[in-house]
């Protein structure tokens, strides 16, 4: 299917880098000038490296040369395993290899050292392996909306939180896009009206959103988040979104949306509707699938050793989604800088408050 010519704001340039057969063909957005210190920053679900668009000329009127990749499974970055949900080989999508990408990128620009590491939601997560493997490469860590629990010394029985969900008529959105169901449910017709649901209901635009600490990782305590984290047991996350935005104002949540307007929205449901969303969710089947992670094993006990910040949204249920964690990272991370919450701001802080985001990249980087 032919891409679309997307419209980029003014400073930002985008090119195909193609490193095989070391990796991948990365779709990378850039800002800045290649003999600058290089920042990565790092997108996570359903996103695109064109949710950076705001940050990026920020980041580099500061001095620093800017990359945003679309990553493994998403946008128009190719190579990786396209195959169906039945077909797929998920060791494709194993934690080393989603390092493995950012390190052979890097270098494939030129550089043997990132001043700044950023990630956000389910780039959190590959930015936190990133940093734990390679220390050397990355100097600097910022977590954007999913904090790090840390890489076990050994791996353990996971509790059957589904099972336990399922007894109060619920269930996780993590092992719901896990199924073979939720490409088809994500994709199809509709995706724009979807996306402009489910983009808005992780918001701080959202009154819904009124996140605070859980007591523990069990049903009664996750069954207190709003449906997109904590389903209902027959829905689908399109049902899941509808069910909550049958009581918005649909034209009105699209045209007060200053962050994120439907001309750029459209970038996001034309992506998706020429990809398909299994190589996102690819992501979810390995986090959930413990016999895909057994390659983090090699680091089990690892912290992160490099300055470390945590920076999430005051309305972002991210922040607490597993129990504890956040407060965890003191003793994961040896260089724990801590953790800022935005007023104002829900899940998508680089778009929804995105010089907030830039203020604190700049501050671990400078302090």
């Amino acid at each position: 299917m032919d891409r679309p010519q997307v419209q980029l704001p003014d400073g930002i340039t985008s090119r195909q880098i193609d490193t095989n057969p070391h990796s991948l063909s990365f779709h990378i957005l850039e800002s800045g000038h290649a003999n600058q210190p290089l920042i990565c920053l790092l997108h996570g679900f359903p996103e695109l490296a064109y949710s950076w668009r705001k940050c990026m000329p920020l980041l580099a009127r500061e001095g620093y040369h800017v990359i945003a990749p679309d990553q493994r499974g998403y946008g128009r970055t190719t190579g990786w395993d396209d195959r169906d949900y039945a077909n797929v080989n998920l060791q494709d999508f194993s934690p080393l290899n989603l390092v493995k990408d950012i390190v052979v990128l890097v270098h494939s620009l030129g550089y043997s050292r990132v001043r700044c590491l950023v990630g956000h939601d389910f780039g959190a997560v590959a930015a936190a392996l990133c940093a734990v493997a390679r220390p050397d490469v990355f100097e600097n860590l910022v977590l954007m909306s999913h904090p790090f629990k840390g890489i076990p010394v050994l791996p353990k029985a996971p509790i059957d939180i589904q099972s336990d969900l399922a007894s109060l008529g619920r269930k996780h959105y993590k092992w719901y896009f896990s199924t073979a169901a939720a490409n088809k449910d994500l994709s199809g017709d509709g995706l724009h009206r979807f996306l402009r649901g489910y983009f808005h209901l992780k918001s701080a635009d959202w009154k819904g959103n009124n996140p605070h600490p859980l007591k523990a990782w069990n049903a009664q305590e996750l069954a207190k988040m709003p449906r997109y984290y904590i389903m209902d047991k027959d829905d689908g996350m399109r049902q899941s979104v509808e069910k909550d935005m049958a009581d918005e104002d649909a034209p009105k949540v699209a045209s007060r949306c200053k962050w994120l307007t439907d001309e750029e929205l459209d970038v996001y449901a034309k992506e998706w509707a020429r990809n398909g969303f299994q190589g996102g969710l690819n992501w979810y089947r390995v986090q959930t699938g413990q016999a895909y992670q057994k390659d983090a094993m090699i680091f089990a006990g690892k912290k992160i050793e490099v300055p470390c910040i945590f920076v999430s949204g005051q309305k972002d249920w991210g922040t607490y989604q597993e129990p504890g964690v956040v407060e965890k990272m003191s003793e994961v991370c040896t260089d724990f800088r801590g953790a800022e919450i935005v007023k104002d701001a829900g899940h998508w802080l680089p778009q929804e408050k995105p010089e907030d985001a830039v203020k604190w990249i700049l501050h671990l980087i400078n302090t």
